[in-house]
């Protein structure tokens, strides 16, 4: 089950797939745009350059080694490279054993098996002690086209409720590569959503530099605010340009932290009067970023002329190529521009 499926030809929707056919893996795909800048593997090639100067960084994995860019590490440092099997309890477990040694453990699966089917073991070994461990997990929401078994779109939900993790669900490339030493250094456990493979490069271009609880203005505009995380602020910003041919004038507030909140930028963004408000994740409508800003805009007592959610609907997915499921569920730049300029 933890293989990619044989490549199969399935028509996209919207204008940028009209009358291709586009050959993809339902299991995993590329989210890049066509023509668009890539890098390969940034997580992988972080952690093994981190570990180069970090004789404590150890990297373990649920025999996914390859399809969360682990090989990368596995390959420079052999010597600091554990193969567990599919077995993501005992992942967590021996992880946690690492920590208490001293190490820094970076232990890697899909989301969906570290959030449903190891969530008793980070809670009880990791999460209550506060141990140094790193769990970073492929295939976040809809990014894979294999259906509900490996679609994590529910992970944010289950994981910002658990005591002392940090969460993040970094946008892209650059977002990897500098959040990969941030987190190493923080003390305690840490939860993060992985891009793996041809990862986009989006933000080098907006001067951002990735900080760990601090929400970024990518860009301003008076319109419309999108508070986005994850895959999700390079589909807003993709959205705000396609707007501005519109005359709609789009900011985009990028959370890569989702816990803790950057509840004070959160706050003063969504504050500035006249602007719709819209948080965009690549997660089910219950329990991730949208539910948590509107909470605190509501216990600010902020209240923007409109708040509107862009998320998965609260439901099992379908199966097929990524772009016909990010169009039909809502979640493409185009569908989104779409959206939004309905509401305003």
């Amino acid at each position: 089950m933890n293989q990619p499926l044989k490549k199969e030809q399935l028509q996209p929707q919207g204008k940028a797939g009209a009358g291709k056919r586009l050959t993809t893996s339902a299991m995993i795909a590329s989210i890049a745009g066509e023509g668009q800048a890539t890098r390969p593997a940034p997580f992988g090639h972080a952690l093994a350059e981190l570990a180069r100067t970090r004789q404590d960084i150890v990297g373990m994995t649920a025999d996914l080694a390859k399809y969360t860019d682990l090989h990368i590490f596995a390959k420079e440092h052999p010597e600091r490279f554990y193969e567990m099997g599919m077995a993501e309890q005992l992942l967590m477990g021996a992880a946690a054993g690492m920590a208490r040694e001293g190490m820094v453990p970076f232990a890697t699966t899909y989301a969906v098996f570290a959030s449903r089917r190891a969530y008793d073991f980070i809670c009880m070994a990791i999460a209550e002690e506060s141990l140094n461990v790193k769990i970073v997990c492929a295939l976040p929401g809809l990014t894979t086209g294999y259906g509900p078994s490996h679609q994590a779109t529910d992970d944010l939900a289950i994981m910002r409720a658990m005591p002392n993790l940090t969460v993040v669900d970094p946008c892209d490339a650059l977002d990897i590569e500098q959040a990969v030493p941030a987190i190493a250094e923080h003390q305690g456990p840490v939860y993060m959503r992985l891009l793996r493979g041809a990862v986009p490069a989006v933000l080098d271009e907006y001067n951002y530099k990735f900080e760990l609880g601090r929400a970024k203005m990518i860009r301003d505009g008076r319109d419309v605010l999108i508070i986005s995380s994850g895959l999700m602020t390079m589909r807003a910003l993709e959205a705000a340009k396609l707007l501005h041919k519109d005359s709609v004038d789009v900011g985009v507030l990028h959370v890569p932290t989702i816990k803790p909140l950057d509840v004070e930028t959160i706050r003063r963004e969504a504050a500035k009067s006249g602007r719709m408000v819209v948080v965009a994740e690549n997660h089910s409508v219950v329990g991730g970023l949208g539910e948590a800003v509107a909470g605190e805009l509501m216990r600010a007592n902020i209240r923007p002329p409109a708040f509107r959610q862009i998320a998965l609907p609260d439901a099992f997915l379908d199966a097929g190529a990524l772009p016909t499921l990010h169009d039909r569920y809502r979640i493409s730049a185009a569908v989104m521009a779409q959206d939004i300029k309905s509401w305003l």
